[in-house]
């Protein structure tokens, strides 16, 4: 496919992955990649499309191994990542991430049996620490178990950005756990991800969510993200077909340019 350097491509991409095969897998990862998705593949594939940043989200598949997805923000400093780490880490390491392009820690929570308790005097102090950075917390959980997580992340203070639509279930913008999604964006701490729509029940309920988003939130608070290498989706999707799929979520080229552009600069680089 030919670059893309007009000016509707997507300005940054906040949400992808970057991991070798050779890097040690979680006891519980639940995919297993059949390839690399490796950090020049992936900045080659920005450049490809004619997008200019993009944010690395930390892959579960190796739980707290980060070392590859801060290597490359180290590398290229248009990118920037999360990562999964322990509440107990130490706050000067945390400041070294941050020194290396850490702008968050992700709780990967959806298909996880044992959840922590995200109410206990470490966690309070791990959230408190990663407000004192200016950091995020970023979420991936199924929206019918999203509410108290964003009751207790909004009251702890901490920015909070929501993977993948939220993961509306069965009834879409209808059912509760969406909902809960809808009513944490009046927060304004709090950002929800247009990303991976083809995870969710059909392609009609990531554009009725997109739609309802928008209109509750406002381009202010949405992101988008293309959600590559597409685990477990590889042989199926392709980069393209994200940015075509933004395109059909947010018809508006001005809108989408806030969204991709404005807000998660603001968001991530400032």
């Amino acid at each position: 496919m030919a670059q893309d350097t007009s000016s509707d491509a997507p300005i940054v991409d906040s949400h992808a992955h970057v991991w070798t095969t050779d890097m040690p897998l979680s006891a519980t990862a639940w995919h297993k990649p059949p390839g690399d998705a490796t950090i020049e593949q992936y900045i080659a594939t920005l450049d490809r499309h004619g997008v200019k940043h993009a944010v690395l989200a930390a892959a579960s598949l190796f739980d707290d191994y980060n070392e590859y997805s801060i290597e490359a923000a180290r590398r290229h400093k248009r990118l920037r990542t999360t990562a999964i780490v322990k509440p107990t880490i130490d706050p000067y390491v945390m400041r070294m991430m941050k020194d290396d392009g850490v702008v968050g820690v992700r709780l990967q929570w959806r298909n996880v049996k044992d959840l922590p308790d995200i109410t206990t005097p470490d966690y309070r102090k791990f959230f408190r620490r990663v407000r004192d950075l200016d950091w995020h917390v970023h979420i991936n959980q199924n929206a019918d178990k999203l509410a108290a997580p964003i009751a207790t992340l909004q009251a702890a203070g901490v920015k909070l950005v929501i993977d993948h639509f939220g993961h509306p279930q069965k009834g879409g913008v209808a059912c509760e756990g969406f909902q809960s999604v809808l009513r944490a964006v009046d927060n304004g701490r709090t950002w929800v991800k247009l990303s991976a729509g083809y995870r969710l029940e059909s392609p009609q309920v990531a554009q009725d969510c997109a739609r309802a988003l928008l209109v509750r939130a406002g381009p202010e608070r949405l992101l988008w993200g293309s959600d590559w290498p597409f685990a477990a989706f590889e042989d199926r999707m392709r980069y393209e077909h994200a940015i075509a799929s933004f395109r059909e979520w947010i018809p508006d080229p001005a809108t989408r340019r806030i969204i991709s552009g404005d807000t998660a600069l603001r968001l991530y680089f400032d």
